[in-house]
């Protein structure tokens, strides 16, 4: 691993948080989104941001990673800017989809960023249903990559009227 995390620290909370820089990198949401794809055999995920220029590139690292998650071929569905409630009746609507939303506070210099995972039962992930295992994959550095060029899978915008006000 080329910048390790304290995983025990960080992956935690429904996900992932801590400041960035420094306990959370620009790696980390790349590592996050394969993962959660692996561990929920995610065909298809909805990724959404709160529009702070840190989770807004935290996100599009999101993406990469989720699509260049072993066979799967993610479809990853990115809404952009939006609220977390929009992105929750957004899953909900979505019958088995699971989502990100990722958030920064924004009122430090160095701010705090949380990535939150929600399964596919629009429930935020603990440690009894996924996130344990996400946590051990980045911490024993067994972060999946695709298996070939057809496994990797495809980024494109989620546009519903739910979604219609959002931003990317």
């Amino acid at each position: 691993m080329l910048n390790p995390i304290d995983t025990d620290a960080v992956i935690r909370d429904g996900g992932a948080v801590g400041k960035y820089p420094g306990e959370i990198h620009d790696g980390v949401a790349w590592w996050l989104g394969a993962c959660f794809v692996v561990t929920q055999r995610a065909r298809r995920i909805a990724v959404a941001h709160d529009g702070h220029p840190v989770s807004a590139d935290m996100a599009h690292r999101f993406c990469r990673g989720a699509v260049n998650a072993q066979h799967y071929a993610c479809n990853v569905r990115f809404i952009g800017h939006q609220t977390e409630e929009v992105l929750l009746k957004t899953l909900a609507r979505s019958e088995g989809v699971p989502g990100v939303m990722l958030g920064s506070d924004g009122v430090h210099e160095s701010p705090t960023v949380r990535i939150r995972l929600f399964n596919s039962h629009g429930a935020l992930m603990d440690d009894t249903n996924g996130l344990v295992e996400i946590r051990r994959l980045i911490a024993e550095d067994r972060v999946p990559i695709p298996v070939n060029a057809q496994a990797k899978g495809t980024i494109e915008p989620w546009h519903d009227e739910l979604t219609a006000g959002g931003q990317a």
